[in-house]
């Protein structure tokens, strides 16, 4: 499948856009003052173990402390490997009994802060090269399992042996090959182990050098993270708006990725660069809840805090011979739209598609296994369990960087996210009951109630009776005041 990447490049933000035979697939955005930290090394100090959680937060310098689990810590993770050949593993030792608070702690961000969560570390140091993935503290050797079973052993064997030969004195760890090291040279491989083994001395003599909390090892930029993680053989090309950040890139991808450097060209054209596939105008639709459908058909995504729903409807197809066929049609359709979204948006952790309900047991599997072909074509690692017991399609997807949403919007400042708001009427009523609290706790002259115009009118027009027999109730006079500013779930009442 012909894919082409589009990076749209400004002093303040850089956009990518990675296009599909013509349709955005994904869009990723770094911020110059809101860059992620995932990959990032640290030495960080342990503020607090959390024995019941089996949990420690570690300072790295953020806002807010990050979060270390037990399972993430060296020992367990070397733990795992030793045992995970025997039926019986050990158990792993409790986190009190392995960190301490004040101790400093050598960690790396694998999941950036979330919401009201912080970072999400580990004690395992991976760093990415062009070809491998360095494991410092292991002596694994590993293969991508993207590449094929039979191709495995003998590459895996290949690697052992490269690594051994170019270890010096007091070298050890371990790698795993990538995807697009399947074909490297042995030289290639042996000059990307040579600058990931440097790459983790500097690590090392900074660790010694700079107290905690401080920044060992700041991941690439998205630039070239592009060469690094996105480029693939379906690439055609690469065009970056900026002919600065062109001679940049095109400089690190010779020394690291010189099969790339191929693909990338310097976009010259008149038009902005995301105007070639109205780029813009689908991440404005990325954005909505409702996704149409060619058919007719439509989706809603909703996004919530504990997972992600995607409501499926046929809305105005009505097209089939049957309808069996248009439902199932339907859903065929929205399985590619739904994966292309979860990509598009981002979106990760649990997430709940309900198609439409289907009878046929051959349509309900063919809908599935269209569900799991345009998932694979996702580059984050998905899992699809089947229909539950009520007919919905429970997955994850692997959640490291905020969703888009997240990204580029925040909570509605008159909702605070909600989505909803209180009827003008409701308000009225809010307001009634606030007027008879105060009148029992003070003694006013006169109530006067400030509220938004809608709040107002409704009290000048069909709620006047009730506002006049409360006044007369609590022996006050009750006056209004419209207030253009105000929200309307807004509203003061003033004591004078």
């Amino acid at each position: 499948m012909q894919q082409d990447i589009l990076i749209n490049w400004s002093p303040q933000e850089t956009r990518v856009a990675v296009v599909e035979t013509g349709a955005l697939q994904e869009i990723h955005v770094e911020r110059t003052l809101e860059r992620g930290l995932v990959g990032n090394v640290y030495i960080g100090k342990v503020a607090r173990v959390l024995p019941g959680m089996q949990s420690a937060f570690i300072d790295i310098g953020l806002e807010r402390a990050a979060f270390l689990h037990v399972a993430d810590l060296m020992s367990s993770v070397a733990a795992r490997h030793v045992d995970s050949d025997q039926s019986n593993p050990a158990p792993i030792l409790p986190i009190e009994k392995q960190v301490f608070e004040g101790q400093s702690l050598m960690v790396q961000v694998i999941k950036d802060p979330i919401g009201t969560k912080g970072a999400r570390l580990s004690s395992q140091i991976s760093i990415a090269g062009r070809l491998l993935v360095f494991l410092p503290q292991d002596q694994h050797i590993g293969v991508s399992q993207k590449i094929p079973l039979e191709q495995r052993e003998s590459l895996r064997a290949r690697l052992q042996k490269l690594a051994t030969d170019s270890a010096n004195q007091g070298d050890t760890g371990g790698f795993i090959l990538r995807t697009n090291g399947e074909d490297a040279s042995d030289a290639e491989l042996t000059e990307d182990i040579r600058y990931l083994r440097k790459m983790w001395a500097q690590i090392k003599e900074s660790a010694l050098r700079m107290p905690p909390p401080s920044l060992l090892r700041q991941d690439l930029n998205l630039l070239q993270r592009v060469l690094r993680d996105l480029v693939n053989e379906e690439t055609q090309t690469i065009r970056i708006d900026s002919s600065e950040q062109y001679a940049s890139l095109h400089a690190f991808g010779s020394e690291f990725m010189p099969a790339s450097v191929s693909k990338l060209q310097l976009y010259k054209g008149e038009r902005p660069i995301f105007d070639l596939f109205n780029i813009d105008e689908e991440i404005a639709k990325a954005l909505g809840r409702r996704v149409d459908l060619k058919s007719g058909g439509y989706l809603i995504v909703d996004q919530t805090e504990a997972l992600t729903t995607v409501d499926v409807n046929t809305g105005g197809f009505v097209g089939a011979r049957n309808f069996d066929d248009t439902i199932f049609k339907t859903n065929l359709e929205a399985a590619g739209a739904i994966a292309r979204q979860l990509r598009l948006r981002n979106l990760g952790g649990i997430i709940i598609a309900d198609f439409i309900d289907m009878v046929r047991e051959d349509h309900r599997e063919a809908v599935l296994e269209e569900f799991r072909k345009q998932l694979a074509r996702d580059r984050v690692k998905t899992q699809v369990s089947g229909y539950s017991a009520l007919g919905l399609v429970e997955m994850t997807r692997k959640r490291t960087r905020e969703s888009l949403a997240h990204m580029l919007c925040e909570p509605c400042a008159i909702c605070e996210g909600k989505g909803i708001v209180k009827t003008a009427r409701t308000v009225c009523y809010d307001i009634l009951r606030e007027i008879l609290r105060e009148a029992r706790q003070f003694n006013p002259r006169e109530f006067r109630v400030v509220a938004a115009p809608a709040v107002i009118d409704i009290f000048l027009d069909e709620e006047s009776q009730h506002l006049a027999g409360l006044s007369d109730f609590i022996g006050k006079p009750i006056s209004l005041k419209s207030e253009g500013a105000m929200a309307q779930e807004q509203y003061d009442i003033v004591l004078l």
